[in-house]
């Protein structure tokens, strides 16, 4: 049976939670708020118990394959119940008394984050988010505006491996610059060529890469950036009353996403440099990639679900910035209109061009 940390009000009992607004944990009862200093206990307890297993890394703990094949199961402490959840899953709520629980194997030991980002909106901000998302969209169907309603809100803390490295970098752009004359006959393009070579240094700090496949990395990548100045040594108050996972891609299998992300900023940073043309185009590049660490993070989302039409649609939102995103369904109808009044328009303005011309 897995360990299971649960917190409670030290006043009256019952179940608290770390509320964004106040960046402290209330208690629902009785009212009292608790700054993260006074829970502190709570994670020396949990990081009191030994350990010998062996790992890949310093932040990572080798993934048991039978273990990921199945399922875990833990009792809540207030009333008895089993909780069954996946091996990866750091935090939750009872779902029978709905307390909330944070799973203390899967964030103590080598598998504690280094760092938190706490949340800094709530619900209720998700939520406007949601409606201010509708706007603005004028081939989103009425009906799903009108009569949508979302099926599931959680806001939950999602993992991220956090790379920091200098790089020294040698890169050749080919650049191009066009002049364009006329005859009387026709119209010409005269395109120089020039090869431009950059060489330098630039440090990377807190390079994200997703830790769990099961959220779509497109949909995590999208509400970047976060800013990682507002991070915090990680406390397990900050997971009460959310959602958490715990990594389930190692850091060694991120390392070559990582390595592909500061490539590509390291070449794009260079590039700008490179003024005066007008296309710059990076032809091959030497990087040297050196004091490398990496951080273990639980960075907060608020993550949405309806369905409408026989079709899930999930909608995600920086729990931090606010930053939102997510597909919507499109009138076909609208859709259809919308493309006839633009042939109508292209039209128009054609035969308005060719009476000028005295075609």
């Amino acid at each position: 049976m897995a360990d299971l940390l649960q917190f409670k009000c030290p006043c009256c009992g019952g179940a608290i939670a770390f509320d964004p607004n106040t960046q402290k944990v209330k208690c629902p009862y009785c009212g009292n708020e608790y700054d993260m200093d006074t829970l502190k206990s709570y994670d020396e307890a949990l990081n009191a118990k030994p350990t010998d297993m062996k790992w890949k890394t310093d932040a990572q703990q080798p993934i048991d394959p039978t273990l990921a094949e199945g399922m875990v199961s833990y009792t809540c402490k207030s009333c008895g119940a089993q909780i069954v959840t996946d091996p990866q899953t750091a935090a939750t709520s009872c779902p029978y008394c709905g307390n909330p629980v944070v799973m203390g194997g899967n964030v103590s030991g080598m598998l504690k984050p280094d760092f938190v980002i706490p949340f800094k909106l709530d619900k209720k901000a998700a939520k406007a988010a949601l409606q201010q998302h509708y706007q603005g969209k004028p081939l989103l169907p009425k009906v799903f505006k009108n009569q949508n309603h979302i099926d599931e809100i959680k806001g939950i803390y999602v993992p991220f491996w956090l790379f920091d490295c200098d790089v020294d970098a040698d890169i050749n752009y080919m650049a191009t610059r066009s002049r364009h004359y006329s005859d009387s006959q026709y119209d010409y393009v005269d395109t120089a060529y020039y090869l431009c070579k950059r060489s330098g240094s630039i440090g990377f700090d807190k390079v994200p890469v997703y830790g769990a496949p099961k959220m779509d990395d497109t949909l995590m990548e999208s509400i970047e950036p976060f800013d990682y100045g507002q991070a915090v040594d990680f406390q397990t108050a900050y997971l009460a009353g959310y959602l958490a996972d715990r990594y389930d891609v190692d850091a060694d299998q991120s390392v070559k996403t990582a390595n592909d992300r500061v490539k590509t900023s390291t070449e794009v940073n260079f590039a700008s440099t490179v003024m005066g043309y007008e296309m710059v185009t990076p032809q091959n590049s030497s990087l040297s990639l050196h004091e490398g660490t990496v951080h273990y993070a639980l960075l907060p989302v608020w993550l949405l679900n309806t369905n409408w039409n026989g079709k899930k649609y999930v909608f995600a939102m920086n729990g931090q910035t606010g930053k939102f995103i997510g597909d919507l369904p499109i009138d076909k109808g609208k859709w259809a209109l919308y493309f006839a009044l633009m042939a109508v328009g292209f039209s128009a303005v054609a035969f308005g061009v060719m009476k000028l011309l005295g075609i």
